[in-house]
């Protein structure tokens, strides 16, 4: 079963992202280590898709670095 997009968000934020906000359902997540901003659409309780956890987790890698 696929994690909600409140989920990665938790998991951004819990890695010191910050949420500098954006148009409609999607959110700008910035941090200083990491190069280009990650963006996550959607409701907070829809599914997330694939390609959305992989970013987030690709991320939260390189902000560790």
């Amino acid at each position: 079963m696929p994690r909600k997009v409140r989920e990665l968000i938790k998991e951004l934020k819990k890695a010191s992202f910050v949420n500098r906000g954006g148009k409609g359902s999607h959110k700008n997540f910035v941090h200083p280590k990491v190069t280009k901003p990650i963006t996550i659409s959607g409701k907070p309780s829809d599914d997330a898709l694939d390609y959305q956890e992989k970013i987030a987790k690709l991320a939260i890698k390189e902000s560790k670095k």
